[in-house]
């Protein structure tokens, strides 16, 4: 399923953009629509709506899949779901508006949601 992923680290989204904390990814995976869906959900409730979020990566590649039993051929399967392809090093979510604690308490919670490794990024400039 990982064939299509480039290897190596992602450059384009890897730097800041928006908040002063965000959760970066650590491996190369497919997260599904309802993944991030997930992850987001926890991250504004423990934020009791606090603050900015933004989502820094979207489902744009359609997964399909073939029915269980059906012979070779035949053009492609039916759409499963929405998958966004994610690189090491690429950010996934951004915070600001908070305490960098209520920031990395939310981003661990969010990160728990994913089935991969991440890190908990601070950017360079920021003035607690």
């Amino acid at each position: 399923m990982l064939k299509d992923l480039k290897e190596g680290n992602d450059i384009k989204g890897s730097s800041f953009a928006f908040g002063s904390f965000a959760l970066k990814a650590m491996e190369a995976v497919y997260l599904t629509d309802k993944q991030i869906e997930a992850s987001r959900v926890a991250l504004t409730r423990h934020m009791k709506r606090e603050g900015q979020v933004w989502i820094r990566i979207f489902p744009d590649r359609v997964l399909t899949r073939k029915a269980a039993e059906v012979r070779m051929g035949k053009g492609k399967g039916n759409p499963e779901g929405w998958v966004s392809a994610i690189r090491p090093g690429r950010i996934i979510f951004e915070v600001d508006g908070v305490s960098m604690q209520t920031a990395k308490e939310s981003l661990d919670l969010a990160a728990q949601k994913l089935p991969i490794k991440t890190k908990f990024s601070i950017r360079r400039d920021y003035q607690a």
